[in-house]
């Protein structure tokens, strides 16, 4: 017999006003004491990581160039310099905090290849863990993240202050 698996806050997500504006812009130029709330858990001088509010897994975070492009080549050097250096730290803390079995890290670069917010290019670092690909989002579509955003936050701020 099918149990029905109950996700009563994605209707406050899809009756709720979408924000106008890019959110990836907005996020940095709040007060750092918004970090918590927009999910920034480091920022660098030209880049900043925040935790993905609808993730593939726990951990899942998201290295963004504070420069609203949405091409990789309309980055400057030093942009595209920060924005590696920013992953590579990003993927360090996420191994350190989660002891994943791998990552997944990339960019959707346009609509059509599945970015959300197409206009600001971003990249995904997804921990992966064997066997965490369970039934629940073949059979159920459906996908089972097993930590709170804020628990997430804190333990992963927690490791970019380390480095």
């Amino acid at each position: 017999m099918q149990q029905p698996l109950w996700a009563p806050w994605r209707m406050e997500f899809i009756r709720s006003e979408k924000p106008k504006g890019c959110i990836f812009c907005d996020f940095p130029e709040a007060p750092p004491s918004d970090d918590r709330r927009n999910l920034i858990v480091h920022r660098s001088a030209r880049s900043f990581t925040c935790l993905n509010r609808f993730p593939y897994n726990s951990g899942h975070v998201m290295v963004i160039p504070r420069a609203h492009v949405s091409d990789l080549g309309a980055l400057s050097a030093a942009e595209w310099a920060d924005l590696q250096d920013e992953l590579r730290r990003a993927a360090d803390v996420v191994k350190a905090v989660y002891a994943p079995e791998g990552l997944n890290v990339g960019m959707n670069l346009g609509k059509v290849a599945g970015a959300g917010i197409a206009d600001h290019l971003h990249w995904h670092v997804v921990p992966r863990w064997g066997g965490d690909n369970n039934f629940m989002p073949v059979l159920a579509d459906t996908r089972v993240v097993v930590e709170a955003l804020d628990d997430a936050w804190s333990r992963l701020s927690a490791g970019f202050a380390g480095r």
